[in-house]
């Protein structure tokens, strides 16, 4: 069975996609940090994040890369939006994403397209949204442990700016998928909204079966 989860940034689908993998017995995979270590290695190598050429050269990253912490960071998830849009990039990280959706058992991915690209087979499709503000307020919190200094005015704005240039670039732009189950979460906590998501993917696969 693959299950893939997609959505905006700060949404829960991270958090309902890795407790639906634990629940299921499934492998997981956060496609999101894929793009986060093209973002950061860009970065680190000097490039323009904006410059096709340079975020194309910045997928031979390293796989140490993707334990750095720094990939966490509100400045490297927004590098990782601006590779994004580069459809070589986005063919790069494909095959990537693809073997790992198609192994024996299936999976879960959480990522943007997953639904729409990468495994547009999935049994079952998830569109994990909330609302700007109960997303920044995630966020600022998230940012707040970590002991990083940024407002709640800046992480609604760079919210706003990434759903922006998600759901207009032209490779694979942030969308449902025609038969996917949109999950609003924000009214929820992680227990109920992990709780609603498990329910509606039994409630999927049995209708499947």
């Amino acid at each position: 069975m693959i299950i893939a989860v997609d959505g905006p940034t700060a949404s829960g689908k991270g958090t309902i996609a890795k407790a639906l993998a634990a629940h299921f017995g499934l492998p997981h995979l956060d496609t999101g940090l894929l793009y986060r270590a093209v973002g950061r290695q860009c970065f680190l190598d000097g490039g323009n994040p904006d410059d096709g050429a340079d975020a194309l050269a910045a997928c031979a990253f390293p796989d140490s890369l993707l334990g750095d912490p720094e990939l966490r960071s509100e400045d490297t998830g927004g590098l990782a939006s601006r590779v994004s849009v580069h459809p070589a990039v986005r063919q790069a990280l494909y095959e990537r994403q693809r073997s790992f959706a198609t192994q024996p058992g299936g999976a879960v991915l959480d990522g943007r397209d997953i639904g729409t690209v990468i495994a547009p087979e999935a049994e079952v499709k998830l569109f994990v949204i909330a609302s700007v503000p109960a997303r920044a307020e995630r966020r600022y919190r998230e940012m707040q442990q970590q002991g990083r200094a940024i407002t709640l005015e800046d992480i609604a704005a760079d919210l706003e700016e990434r759903d922006r240039r998600d759901a207009t670039r032209a490779a694979a732009p942030l969308l449902a998928a025609e038969d996917a189950v949109v999950l609003d979460t924000s009214l929820l906590n992680r227990e109920e909204a992990v709780a609603r998501a498990i329910a509606l993917v039994e409630l999927k696969r049995d209708k499947v079966q």
